[in-house]
């Protein structure tokens, strides 16, 4: 394929979704975050105000009527301006004697004669003394203005106990930690969507340059009893085993039905299995191929071939270390005869590689031995399973390409780019010149599809 093109259909976006609920951490860390940060902030650049306010009314001078409703509408703009001063503003600061920071209000209480007048200053002890010396002074300004009306104190100015203003980051720091959470949910979703990676098996054959052989759905891990030590984990869903699925099982052999009519139709006994990334799942896919060709009446070899991180025995839990490795033939400290062993449960013969061994790994594996053991092999074994490295991790892949009679890849959902899986397809060929196909492993199900037991986690 010359243009990589990303499909976006609903299994994207069901991914995305995953992606999500399985990153909630994330979100959570971003909202603790926001809310952290606002209230800090908040709390550095709040400046408090205080209010102190009186209730007036407008009174006639020299009578005991009080002004219309009219009038004191008309007035109450009249007296803002008054109150807003400068010319009383400088009486206020001579009446207590130190320069007057804030700032005066009056206003009309909706359908009363009476007004209100507020002052809002840094400190109570301001506010109060403004408003204070404001109501003493008011008249030598008004004065001019209105000789026949004045203000009556109907309830007294107040003290201010707390702040009348509210830090802006604070009041409304629980809709920007809300809106964090989304900030950051909607960003993982788009960092997977636009991940160049199949995020679909439905994709997979315009995505990639190859053959789909099948698709292995995702499954999780049993837990299986452990004697006195209550349960643990099995380290790999096999063939064998009674916990996983129809689906898993039933998937898993005709993939190997496939590779076993590919070898056949092209005479071909030694296959490898190789996987762009770690973590792909390459390993239990090499064991269960080996599982079931094994079933069909072939003696097949399960061959780890691995010797940095080697992985099949852990699969199939021979910690004890009983056979020699597969570099210790290499090496010629041990003959062949002693590494073999033969799995009776899962009726294959096996050589693995039970001690990392990355110093040494390269010259091993490019050696003549190798060859040479291959074709010992290859005399005694109907079909040879290599389980190989990943392409990326080391070179060791591309020594096995050349060992081997073909190539099957194991695409993990969601792991690898597709640029990059799709030139291991094409250093496969060159390596090779025989490449078998590409196995979907551990994808999700589809809408619309039929699952089987534990296909989702």
């Amino acid at each position: 394929m010359n243009e990589q093109t990303v499909f976006l259909d609903k299994a994207s976006f069901h991914g995305a979704g995953l992606q999500v609920l399985k990153n909630w951490w994330v979100v959570l860390l971003w909202m603790i975050a926001m809310f952290l940060g606002t209230t800090g902030v908040g709390k550095l650049l709040y400046t408090p105000a205080y209010t102190s306010s009186s209730t007036l009314v407008i009174r006639m001078m020299g009578s005991d009527a009080y002004t219309s409703l009219t009038q004191t509408t008309q007035m109450t703009a009249v007296y803002s301006e008054i109150f807003q001063s400068e010319a009383l503003r400088k009486l206020v600061s001579e009446s207590i004697g130190e320069p007057v920071e804030g700032t005066i209000s009056c206003s009309q209480i909706s359908e009363t004669n009476l007004l209100v007048l507020s002052v809002t200053s840094p400190t109570p002890r301001q506010a109060y003394l403004f408003i204070q010396a404001a109501l003493r002074n008011y008249q030598q300004v008004a004065g001019y203005v209105f000789t026949d009306a004045a203000l009556e104190v109907v309830q007294e100015p107040n003290v201010p106990e707390s702040p009348s203003s509210s830090a802006f980051l604070i009041l409304h720091r629980l809709e920007l930690t809300i809106l964090a959470g989304f900030a950051s949910a909607g960003l993982l979703a788009l960092i997977y969507l636009l991940r160049r990676t199949v995020k679909a098996a439905g994709n997979a054959s315009r995505l990639l340059d190859g053959t789909i052989l099948g698709t292995v759905p995702y499954e999780k891990k049993q837990v299986a009893a452990d004697g006195k030590r209550g349960k643990k984990e099995i380290p790999a869903l096999l063939l064998t085993s009674s916990l996983v699925s129809m689906n898993f099982a039933e998937s898993s052999r005709r993939v190997a039905t496939k590779l076993e009519s590919h070898l056949r139709h092209q005479g071909q006994k030694v296959l490898l299995v190789c996987s762009v990334e770690e973590n792909e799942g390459k390993s239990t896919i090499a064991a269960n191929i080996a599982i079931a060709l094994a079933e069909h009446g072939k003696k097949v070899l399960l061959l780890d071939g691995d010797l940095r991180k080697p992985a099949q025995y852990k699969i199939f839990d021979q910690r004890e270390e009983k056979h020699p490795s597969l570099s210790d033939v290499l090496k010629g400290t041990s003959s062949l005869e002693e590494a073999l062993f033969y799995q009776k449960k899962s009726g294959f013969w096996g050589l693995f590689q039970y001690v990392p061994t990355a110093a040494q790994a390269g010259n091993l594996l490019a050696g003549p031995e190798l060859r040479q053991l291959i074709e010992q092999l290859k005399e005694s074994m109907d079909l040879i399973v290599v389980d190989c490295p990943p392409v990326v991790a080391a070179a060791d892949a591309e020594i096995w390409m050349h060992q081997a009679d073909t190539v099957v890849l194991v695409v993990r959902q969601d792991v690898s780019d597709i640029r990059v899986i799709n030139d291991t397809v094409d250093l496969i060929w060159k390596s090779t010149g025989d490449f078998s196909g590409i196995i979907l492993n551990a994808f999700r199900q589809e809408e619309g599809r039929p699952s089987g037991r534990n296909y989702y986690d």
